[in-house]
């Protein structure tokens, strides 16, 4: 006989009473309701919050640079295994030549499927908020759940984040999760997983073999005091393997894909180039008391994870761009899994400190900085999300989405900035004035100074040898067409 199905409803074959019914429901709410799943759906809310900023963004034409449509050339032509040109950064100009991003790539695959800079900055805010749950769990594991979550909620809504998932798409996004993946190994001592987390960093850009190197410095000093001689060796690896991986990037990959035979960005750091300009001393203060104190009430200056934070600090501070300088566009995404994860090990270390007033000061700050992230994003891009404005596509826009529609697919376009997004998915888009002796079959342009007989003018200037005629305008865009 089968025992089985001899049992009454509700019982399993060891007696215990199997949950039915509404019970077993219950039971599984209950269980989506754990802790352990507190880091996921974190995640998942912060998902759709980014998500919707950057789409609501895309659809108001509210792009702020051409980096959107420069990765949607490279990850197109990746797409299609071609070779990554961008002619946004000069007509057959290889992104390789540029900066070392292949891990870009990586969105190929899904390119193909879903087409369009949609996709870019959906997998971007995909990318960010992954990186929380790394956060979000090692902060549980070592201080509890409620002070976990409050350090995920506060570095999901971090000023670095933020500006970041504003700022259009960067192939920094895939730097942040793998930071915070890597550190978090780093805390739990699997060193094994930390060096492999930490490995595919220097396929991000050509200046994360440093960061992978000061990864490889806090493995050194962690298990050279634990007296770990297995994983010392393999660390001091990692710092070699970091560095040699920058010098192979930035001496021989990038200018081997460079027409110029050189690297395009030496001119901003060291004394190299025309630019001369050194970082005031009240900038650079102020810079770092915005990466310290909000985030982490200056804690994170007792741990160590805090030297991974230096190489990028240090080409920032070293550059003559004032842009590196301050806390806008994503130049600080990469620190903040940095900052959050070294407040993790501080508060871990100084929470039982027989310092009455550092104990105390630990047990607050969890709590304190998720305050400040979120008072602090009553000013930041994530409050657009509360205004109406944000989720309308004015009529404007659209009479300007029907323009830029009437250029054919596969025309060669030269453009600014408005237009390029909705433009790099079906045509051949250059820069304005950097075209080099192409000749393009229409010109983009948003210039709501200027008029058309303006925008026909110069485009006599910038092609002597073409006659352009009037395509259309609307809103402060305008259109024309090569004879």
């Amino acid at each position: 006989m089968d025992t089985a199905a001899a049992l009454p409803p509700g019982s399993t074959t060891d007696g215990a009473t199997a949950p039915t019914g509404r019970t077993g429901l219950l039971a599984r709410a209950s269980a989506l309701r754990g802790p352990r799943l507190d880091p996921y759906w974190l995640a998942l809310v912060l998902f759709v919050l980014y998500a919707t900023l950057s789409v609501c963004r895309y659809r108001r034409m509210a792009s702020m640079s051409w980096d959107l449509g420069i990765f949607e050339q490279a990850i197109r032509a990746y797409a299609h295994f071609q070779e990554p040109v961008a002619d946004l950064k000069g007509p057959g100009a290889n992104i390789l030549g540029d900066h070392f991003s292949p891990i870009t790539a990586l969105l190929g695959p899904v390119y193909r499927v879903f087409p369009g800079p949609v996709t870019l900055l959906v997998a971007q805010a995909a990318l960010f908020a992954v990186s929380a749950v790394p956060v979000t769990r090692i902060a549980a594991r070592l201080l509890g759940r409620g002070r976990g979550l409050a350090i995920g909620i506060a570095y999901g809504a971090s000023w670095g984040i933020q500006r970041a998932v504003d700022f259009d798409f960067h192939e920094i996004c895939f730097a942040v999760p793998l930071l915070a993946f890597c550190l978090e190994a780093v805390l739990r001592e699997r060193w094994y997983a930390a060096m492999l987390w930490a490995a595919p960093l220097v396929l991000v850009k050509e200046d994360m073999g440093a960061t992978v190197a000061a990864i490889g410095l806090v493995i050194v000093a962690r298990t050279w005091r634990t007296h770990e001689q297995r994983i010392t060796p393999l660390a001091v690896g990692l710092m070699v393997f970091g560095v040699m991986a920058s010098a192979l990037a930035l001496g021989v990959i990038i200018p081997g894909f460079n027409g110029t035979g050189s690297y395009d960005y030496w001119d901003k750091v060291g004394s190299g180039g025309d630019q001369t300009g050194t970082i005031p001393v009240g900038t650079a203060l102020r810079t770092l008391l915005w990466i310290l104190l909000p985030t982490t009430g200056l804690l994170s200056l007792r741990s160590p994870l805090l030297l991974v934070a230096v190489p990028t600090l240090g080409w920032r501070f070293l550059s003559h761009d004032d842009h590196y300088w301050g806390t806008d566009w994503h130049y600080s995404a990469v620190l903040m899994p940095v900052v959050f994860l070294a407040l993790v090990d501080a508060l871990a270390r100084t929470r039982d400190s027989r310092r009455a007033w550092l104990a105390s000061y630990s047990r607050q700050l969890p709590a304190a900085v998720c305050g400040a992230a979120l008072a602090l994003s009553s000013s930041m891009p994530l409050y657009d999300l509360t205004k109406g404005d944000t989720y309308e596509k004015s009529p404007a826009v659209g009479a300007v989405e029907r323009l830029l529609d009437r250029i054919p697919d596969g025309a060669s376009v030269e453009a600014n900035v408005g237009p390029i997004s909705r433009l790099t998915d079906r045509c051949r888009v250059l820069w304005v004035g950097a075209a080099r002796g192409v000749e393009p079959d229409y010109i983009a342009l948003q210039e709501p100074e200027r008029s058309m007989a303006d925008v026909v003018a110069y485009a006599r200037q910038l092609h002597p040898g073409a006659t352009y005629e009037p395509y259309g305008s609307t809103s402060g865009y305008f259109v024309v067409k090569r004879r």
